[in-house]
């Protein structure tokens, strides 16, 4: 019976041209027609696992739809015929179709659509290609935070910024996790600033960049309920021991469960955290004057060990 109708299907596309065609009675081609018929068949063709020819099929139903001006539709058509793509396991032709279909949303002013669609595409590639991954989820994290919606452009920021952490492109993701600290800030949730706040240290940490950690937390004192919360004083403690080059208290920190159960790529960057210039995990003693001797290094000769920056 399946063979039955996807034979009826082949005979019924061999003739959707006729639909198309003009006469002396009829001036404009049957597109919209076409279009359902062509429509049908895909799905005859996909049920049928037939999956090349449900994506040629979808293919023209889009070409018809955007014939007829219908953009949504046509839209729908060619994110369908990049489904049919991924499971045909050709996934970068799919993920330009879905691209393709997204353009088409916002053109038609469905650009919530349009961000969910980049959404998907950026999951479906993100286990063979995190480079692509991130450009999609940061589109659909543009064309969410132009329709002013912070909360969604926000968390597809935030899985740019891990795959960012992952790919070790870590100016780029502290550029990131800023923005969306800003837009977690915007809509007034300030407990998902203060995990931004730590991820921020970790990231800056690891690139070298203390005074840029020490900022972050700083900045942060003028979030309702940070200052003396727990995000707070183990942020200050992770920094003061990273400042003396106390070796323990840092692993004590980033082995915390506050850190440790943070998202897997961040929790990565606070066990791998290092101490600059740190000797086999012991505490750096600081320099003890002999009796009657002159005095140990001033403070700030101590600070001079940091003089031109931690790296």
């Amino acid at each position: 019976n399946e063979n039955n109708r996807i034979n009826q299907k082949q005979h019924k596309i061999e003739f959707i041209s006729c639909s198309l065609k003009t006469s002396m009675t009829k001036w404009k081609p049957d597109y919209d027609g076409a279009a359902s018929e062509m429509a049908k068949a895909a799905v005859a063709f996909k049920n049928a696992k037939q999956f090349e020819q449900a994506k040629d099929a979808y293919l023209k139903e889009a070409e018809y739809h955007t014939e007829n001006k219908a953009l949504f539709h046509a839209a729908k058509a060619y994110e369908q015929a990049g489904m049919m793509l991924k499971d045909m396991k050709k996934m970068p032709e799919a993920i330009q179709l879905i691209e393709k279909a997204s353009i088409m949303y916002v053109e038609n002013g469905t650009s919530g659509t349009a961000g969910m669609a980049l959404d998907r595409a950026g999951k479906l590639i993100e286990p063979i290609d995190l480079e692509k991954a991130v450009d999609l989820y940061q589109k659909a994290a543009s064309v969410f935070e132009n329709e002013d919606r912070l909360r969604q452009a926000a968390e597809l920021l935030g899985k740019a910024s891990r795959l960012l952490v992952r790919l070790r492109r870590l100016d780029e993701a502290a550029v990131s996790l800023q923005k969306e600290k800003n837009m977690y800030k915007e809509i007034e949730n300030y407990p998902t600033c203060f995990k931004k706040t730590i991820a921020q240290v970790l990231v800056h940490l690891h690139r070298g960049d203390f005074v840029a950690a020490d900022k972050c937390v700083r900045e942060s004192y003028s979030l309702p309920g940070f200052s003396g919360s727990e995000d707070c004083v183990s942020m200050e403690t992770l920094l003061a021991a990273f400042d003396e080059q106390d070796e323990d208290v840092v692993s004590r920190v980033c082995n915390s469960p506050l850190l440790k159960y943070m998202d897997n790529d961040y929790a990565k960057l606070a066990i791998s955290l290092k101490v600059p210039g740190g000797g086999g995990g012991k505490k750096k003693k600081p320099p003890v004057a002999p009796q009657g001797g002159s005095a140990g290094p001033t403070p700030a000769e101590e600070d001079d060990d940091y003089e031109g920056g931690l790296c």
